[in-house]
């Protein structure tokens, strides 16, 4: 018999935490969204709040929470650079004193507890593609070390709640994601590349645009982030979830003008501060402890994401 478990998704109302609250349900599990709503849209959840499942908590990480839950999922951030950037010393509180919050509320209940961790943990890699082994090549003291190193003391803690305390913890690092209900005014390239198409206006790419990204479609990694939460409880990660595809973001702006059907131009702009030149992960550990790897082609997903786009635009 199944039981229901009561799972709680910090971040839920983000691009990735209403997939996966809509997923868990879906599974028939109690959901508990939590979010301040700072940089994800209440309206990802709507469709959410009849469920009988579902309840949605308006409440900022940074401050306790007392709840009875059985797994906890951490996503809790803003993660463009757009959002992260806006009040960096907010960003590194969420990293920080979110993780420390969560963990404590995982301690008090003896729950399951997973962070989303990023490939931005990575930073500028010297290392082709980023294995999990790999400490990453990080600016400590750039623009985008509230994230980069917020992220990297939140897995610190992570694996220190787990060993002082012996709490189950799983460790996920998110290489880049895309799909539907992604924020339109986010700054990330596939939003960015969309809008920008569908409105046949100038896309703007940074730099040579010869920088490489891996795109994995939201269900893809949604599903990998759930059988990591499944894995037994030695294995903590942390594991890499992205698509091992890389494509030049040149090589990105030329696919979704042709999906999208554009007359748009590219036009080159300055490369912003510390923006990573190469990024794919190494998948090895995520399809032999998960047997996980992404399914959904670039073509299928950008489809469906500027279909989204297009109801959104009306």
């Amino acid at each position: 018999m199944h039981l229901t478990k009561r799972v709680a998704v910090t971040g839920g109302c983000g691009f990735l935490g209403s997939h996966l609250c809509e997923k868990l349900l879906s599974m028939g599990n109690e959901v508990i969204c939590i979010d301040n709503c700072y940089s994800g849209p209440k309206n990802n959840i709507y469709h959410l709040l009849e469920h009988p499942g579902f309840e949605f908590l308006r409440h900022d990480i940074t401050f306790p929470l007392y709840i009875e839950v059985d797994e906890i999922y951490n996503l809790a951030c803003p993660a463009s650079p757009v959002h992260y950037q806006r009040d960096p010393v907010q960003t590194t509180k969420t990293c920080i004193h979110g993780a420390i919050n969560m963990l404590g509320l995982a301690k008090r209940v003896n729950a399951k507890i997973l962070q989303a961790s990023t490939s931005e943990v990575y930073g500028d890699p010297e290392v082709h593609p980023q294995p999990e082994n790999y400490w990453g090549r990080v600016n400590p003291i750039g623009i985008r070390s509230c994230y980069d190193e917020g992220k990297r003391c939140a897995e610190t803690l992570f694996f220190d709640y787990h060993r002082q305390h012996g709490l189950n913890v799983k460790i996920a690092r998110i290489f880049n994601t895309y799909g539907p209900k992604m924020h339109p005014n986010d700054g990330r390239v596939v939003s960015n590349f969309i809008l920008q198409a569908l409105r046949n206006k100038d896309i703007t790419v940074y730099g040579e645009g010869t920088q490489t990204r891996s795109f994995c479609y939201v269900d893809d990694l949604i599903d990998g982030l759930i059988k990591l939460m499944g894995t037994q409880d030695t294995f903590t990660g942390p594991v890499n979830l992205g698509n091992p595809d890389e494509i030049t973001i040149m090589e990105m702006a030329d696919k979704i003008i042709k999906v999208a059907g554009s007359q748009s131009e590219i036009k080159k702009k300055p490369l912003p501060l510390d923006d990573p030149l190469r990024r794919k992960p190494d998948i090895q550990l995520a399809k032999e402890i998960l047997s996980w790897q992404p399914s959904t082609s670039l073509e299928q997903g950008l489809e469906k994401t500027i279909n989204y786009f297009k109801e959104v635009l009306g």
